[in-house]
């Protein structure tokens, strides 16, 4: 009886044993498999089993895209102009192996890697070059990185600048400049105006008594001074802000 107990135990042993050592790997993953401490097979969707305690799963790897955003990193541009931007990087894993084996740490090697080519790039640019070529900028970053992770097994999809801060006086004389630029606006508008409004006045300026047309220049007159006002202060600030800013300061 003892030893039907005992082969009954061995028995249900050996098929938890079996069963613990069943793996179903999901959609959009991959496990890297070891065989007695070196690389033996990489397992893809489906059912599988490994030798207890001579494979082991060592690392579980996701195939589906990921994103990563990394900080703020400061750069200077060829003007010698200091500015923070922060990239948002999009990259897919292509082969679980060389993921697994290729680089200690994917994810800081890719940020130290965005960070000097983000670096490299804008010194070779100015000011104004960096604000208006974001896409550029991406494209370069980019290709760069996807080159320099073949080897890791990561294929980079896409790079996108988040956010471009320039020095607060920069922004400040930005902001002013665009104050300037729509006040310009609205005095050639106002201006535009008082040219409809003098042609039609021009055309009903004789069915009017004397008095009419002295009260009809004088309402011409101050819409006139109004917009030569505006247009004036627009210039004012638009010849402020060509001011060249030194960067160093």
């Amino acid at each position: 009886m003892l030893k039907w107990i005992i082969l009954a135990v061995v028995i249900l042993a050996l098929i938890a044993l079996v069963l613990a050592n069943i793996r179903v790997v999901p959609q959009s993953k991959a496990f890297v498999l070891e065989r007695l401490g070196t690389f033996y097979a990489t397992w893809e969707t489906g059912l599988h089993v490994k030798i207890p305690f001579i494979d082991r799963i060592a690392k579980t790897v996701s195939l589906k895209e990921q994103v990563v955003d990394f900080k703020p990193q400061a750069v200077i541009t060829k003007d010698n102009v200091t500015m923070q931007i922060d990239t948002v990087v999009f990259f897919q894993i292509t082969d679980p192996k060389l993921y697994t084996y290729g680089v200690e740490s994917p994810i800081s090697a890719i940020e130290n890697l965005s960070a000097t080519t983000l670096r490299n790039i804008i010194g070779e640019m100015e000011l104004d070059s960096t604000l208006t070529s974001r896409d550029t900028i991406n494209t370069k970053i980019r290709v760069i990185l996807d080159e320099a992770t073949d080897p890791w097994g990561i294929k980079v999809n896409r790079v996108e600048l988040k956010n471009i801060i320039p020095p607060r006086e920069i922004q400040d004389a930005m902001e002013k400049q665009m104050k300037a630029e729509r006040q310009r606006r609205e005095a050639i508008q106002s201006k535009m105006a008082l040219a409809r409004a003098q042609e039609k006045a021009a055309s009903v300026m004789g069915s009017h008594t004397g008095a009419d047309e002295s009260k009809l220049g004088d309402a011409i007159a101050r819409m006139e001074d109004k917009a030569d006002a505006m247009l004036d202060r627009s210039n004012a600030m638009q010849s402020l802000n060509e001011t060249p800013l030194d960067p160093a300061a």
